[in-house]
């Protein structure tokens, strides 16, 4: 689903959103935001927060406390190796 909207550029170039597109893309007051041009098109892309998506985004993948652990000692083991050949 997409959304289109008009607006108008204000004093000192400011922009006000429309609710309803801040609604659909779940943008919050102090949120990030890129922009830039192209070919006479004005592209505004919402930056997500990467602990925030950590926090509250999809999940697609699980591991244990053990695995955690077990990948942990072998990289220790890894980095021990190389400083005692160095």
């Amino acid at each position: 689903m997409s959304l289109t909207a008009t607006t108008k550029v204000g004093k000192k170039f400011a922009l006000y959103l429309p609710k309803r597109i801040v609604e659909y893309l779940e943008v919050k007051e102090g949120d990030r935001v890129k922009m830039f041009a192209e070919k006479g098109r004005w592209v505004i892309e919402v930056v997500r927060d990467p602990l925030d998506l950590a926090l509250s985004g999809v999940k697609f993948a699980r591991i244990s406390d053990e695995q955690i652990e077990r990948i942990s000692l072998e990289e220790q083991k890894k980095h021990e190796k190389h400083e005692c050949s160095a």
